[in-house]
């Protein structure tokens, strides 16, 4: 039986991130982007729901059904539940397609190790992958953001996800100096979180603290500072309770996660070899991922750091967009990717 090349399904990028999964298809572009969540019946062992749909069940589900995040800190965690989700996403992206075996690019944080790696590309190859590759989130993210990684400039990319912060230097195809520190979006939630019980009594949900992060979290203080009403649920009574929160008192609760991301971006910076960092002070830092979306972060990143700070055009699809890019011009791009064949 001959099937058509065609058949084999469209090459794919997959942004596995902490908080989100992005797919890219080869002339088709960003086809999914949903929640990196999966709800699972533990009676039954099936899955319940993935995505969108799961995220919406978080904290609010019966005892039996529970919502798990396979990744932590970009790093899978829940190895099954990740070629779970995964093969569910592929499935969805080629529906129309009973044997679609794609070729995968999947995005990994630079710290990652081998070990971590290769349950990556287990997961791909489970999920019904011929081949899986896989490239650095930074190197992505630079791609993506349109800088020149394969001419010999420095460029700087600081992409600031879910679970990590990945801070590099690229340049001729490679990454010259690199820092993931796994702290981003998540753990800028849980001192929100902290925060509000520690001197409100109020427990909050995580959605409830993402919620505020976006409406009202800043780095860097503004001329309008909002303020915002929280629901949480009173430590004392137990009850339903609402409490008034402004934007500098959330800036001061996030200020050690922040801390961490600045101290990452300086530490990249010294370690920088000299002739780099001439074209960086020209060329400047590239802020990618969702948390770049952080008000006033590119304002104090500039201020620290004494140099231009740019928020590229669409932080939130930097990864999946370079690991696009790689799948569309594989042979021209396939220098920055991981090498390791498959035995």
């Amino acid at each position: 039986m001959r099937f058509s090349l065609g058949f084999l399904g469209r090459d794919m990028a997959v942004d596995l991130g902490t908080a989100n999964t992005l797919v890219y298809v080869r002339d088709r572009g960003i086809v999914l982007d949903e929640p990196s969540v999966v709800a699972v019946n533990t009676r039954t062992e099936k899955i319940v729901a993935v995505g969108s749909e799961a995220k919406r069940m978080i904290g609010r589900t019966p005892g039996h059904i529970v919502a798990i995040r396979p990744l932590a800190d970009g790093v899978i965690t829940e190895l099954e539940v990740a070629e779970r989700m995964l093969r569910y996403f592929i499935q969805k992206v080629h529906r129309q397609r009973l044997l679609a075996q794609p070729r995968v690019v999947v995005a990994v944080p630079s710290g990652t190790t081998g070990v971590e790696q290769r349950a990556v590309k287990e997961a791909g190859y489970h999920a019904g992958a011929r081949q899986v590759y896989i490239i650095e989130e930074p190197m992505a993210a630079a791609i993506g953001a349109g800088l020149p990684v394969n001419e010999p400039v420095g460029s700087m990319v600081v992409d600031i996800g879910g679970g990590t912060t990945e801070v590099a230097v690229v340049a001729l195809g490679g990454i010259v100096t690199a820092r993931s520190v796994r702290i981003g979006g998540d753990e800028i939630d849980e001192a929100i979180i902290a925060h509000v019980k520690k001197e409100h009594g109020l427990l909050l949900g995580e959605r409830t603290a993402e919620e505020i992060k976006m409406a009202i979290g800043s780095a860097w203080p503004s001329e309008d500072e909002p303020e915002t009403e929280i629901r949480g649920r009173d430590l004392v009574s137990g009850l339903p309770q609402t409490v008034r929160i402004t934007a500098g008192e959330i800036r001061e609760a996030i200020q050690e996660p922040i801390n961490a991301i600045i101290d990452a971006v300086q530490t990249t910076l010294d370690q920088c070899p000299p002739e780099l960092s001439g074209d960086l002070i020209e060329s400047g830092i590239a802020l990618t991922g969702g948390g770049a979306l952080m008000r006033g972060l590119d304002r104090r990143l500039a201020e620290v750091t004494g140099m231009p700070i740019r928020v590229v055009e669409n932080p939130l699809h930097s990864v999946v967009l370079g690991g696009g890019r790689c799948v569309e011009e594989f042979d021209q791009l396939q220098g920055v990717l991981v090498p390791e064949p498959r035995h």
